[in-house]
């Protein structure tokens, strides 16, 4: 069965609690004030798309499509992204709330992270090579084995990156985040 094409549409104020969510492949839709809490997103392809003021708390991403595909204002806790399909996977994130999100192993290159709270958020093995996190909160986020190369976390606070355990060549950081990459030597920086 071939699943329905869905191009250019405004979808507003909708909550797909209370209906289904249509099965299909959503191709420079614009979603805006939806309730996509707990909704089971399976095999959903979303390209060229932008989701406004959002909630996807719980929300399953199994194999989900995100294909150039825009956050603002959104709440996306907890969100396992390492779930959605990765062919041609790219997003970027507008004054969003994605605590507790899963970016395992994501390669996520040139990635925009805007007045986002990231506070615990997983990026454990990922490729967020020259990402932007703009005025971020990252808070006891976890950066292992992740690639930062060329990443921008001048503007960003509350991170604790190892240099050592985590490929950070030509990234940048303020003089004010420098305690960040010097967590684990547990010195004082007055």
């Amino acid at each position: 069965m071939i699943n329905p094409i869905f191009e250019d549409q405004l979808f507003k104020g909708i909550d797909y609690t209370l209906q289904p969510f249509p099965n299909g492949e959503y191709e420079q839709c614009t979603f805006i004030n939806c309730n996509f809490s707990g909704v089971n997103l399976f095999n959903i392809t979303f390209m060229d798309c932008e989701f406004e003021n959002c909630n996807f708390s719980e929300a399953q991403l199994n194999n989900t499509g995100l294909k150039s595909v825009i956050f603002k204002n959104c709440k996306l806790i907890g969100l396992q992204f390492d779930r959605c399909n990765p062919f041609l996977l790219a997003m970027g994130f507008d004054n969003c709330q994605l605590n507790l999100s899963y970016f395992y192993k994501l390669k996520l290159k040139q990635t925009r992270f805007k007045n986002c709270n990231l506070q615990e958020a997983d990026f454990t093995e990922a490729d967020f090579t020259e990402s932007i996190f703009d005025n971020c909160d990252l808070a006891n986020a976890i950066f292992s084995k992740t690639v930062l190369v060329k990443a921008d976390f001048r503007s960003s606070f509350n991170y604790s990156i190892d240099p050592e355990s985590n490929r950070i060549k030509k990234a940048k950081f303020s003089r004010q985040g420098l305690s960040g990459l010097l967590d684990k030597y547990q010195i004082e920086i007055e």
